[in-house]
């Protein structure tokens, strides 16, 4: 199964394996900047407060930021619901 970062990838016709910056993420999905970093930092304070619900193959908090900005940002997904409020589209 493709992980969220890939399925992005895929949506936005990028190599599957690219990493994109918080800016990347914003312009191509239309949510606001402000709203991704509130969701990244909260990826953040889970890997650094919760060490032990990490899975192994994360090697940082920052990694683990950018999985929850990008689980995030696919409405399939249980962080949809949970951090959709920080989701604001740009006008």
């Amino acid at each position: 199964m493709p992980t969220y970062k890939q399925q992005f990838n895929k949506k936005h016709k990028q190599k599957l394996s690219q990493s994109n910056s918080l800016e990347d993420i914003a312009k191509l999905s239309g949510y606001k900047l402000a709203g991704l970093k509130t969701i990244f930092m909260k990826g953040k304070g889970a890997y650094k407060s919760s060490p032990e619900s990490v899975r192994p193959n994360v090697t940082s908090a920052e990694q683990w930021g950018y999985s929850r900005v990008y689980a995030s940002i696919n409405p399939k997904s249980k962080s949809y619901n949970i951090d959709k409020s920080h989701l604001i589209k740009r006008a």
